[in-house]
């Protein structure tokens, strides 16, 4: 499956899914004008994933861990909606038994981001979410 890397922009973060060299990341800020148009390409390619992690489970039996870096300095409200949904997503994957986790990374400083990241493990079934401070 190919990667999807997408450059931050000045209101977009940076996005690299990238299964071969088991690196997946989203970093910056996140307050794209359209955040729809920015984020359903993301949440196709983690659909697509999850047939790969789907075969590779089918075939090898449980696959190797991947870990989903959240790396943000900030995101507007309309792009939360979206990072649940990246979130819910991987979430799925989780509840089905594929190997997924998450860290969630923030400032010492910025207590919002923190607690951002908690709000949004709360509404996680299955996912584990590793709270890591910079």
């Amino acid at each position: 499956m190919n990667a999807l890397i997408i450059e931050p922009s000045d209101f977009s973060p940076k996005v690299v899914l990238d299964p071969t060299k088991n690196v997946f990341e989203l970093s910056g800020e996140s307050r794209p004008e359209n955040t729809s148009k920015f984020y359903v390409p993301i949440l196709q390619w983690l659909e697509q994933y999850q047939s790969v992690l789907y075969w590779e489970k089918d075939k090898f039996g449980q696959g190797a861990q991947r870990t989903f870096e959240f790396k943000f300095d900030y995101f507007n409200s309309t792009s939360a909606k979206f990072i649940m949904d990246v979130l819910m997503q991987l979430d799925k994957m989780a509840q089905e038994g594929y190997n997924i986790n998450a860290k969630w990374h923030y400032d010492k400083r910025d207590e919002d981001m923190k607690e951002s990241g908690e709000e949004f493990s709360k509404l996680l079934k299955k996912l584990p979410i590793e709270f890591v401070e910079i």
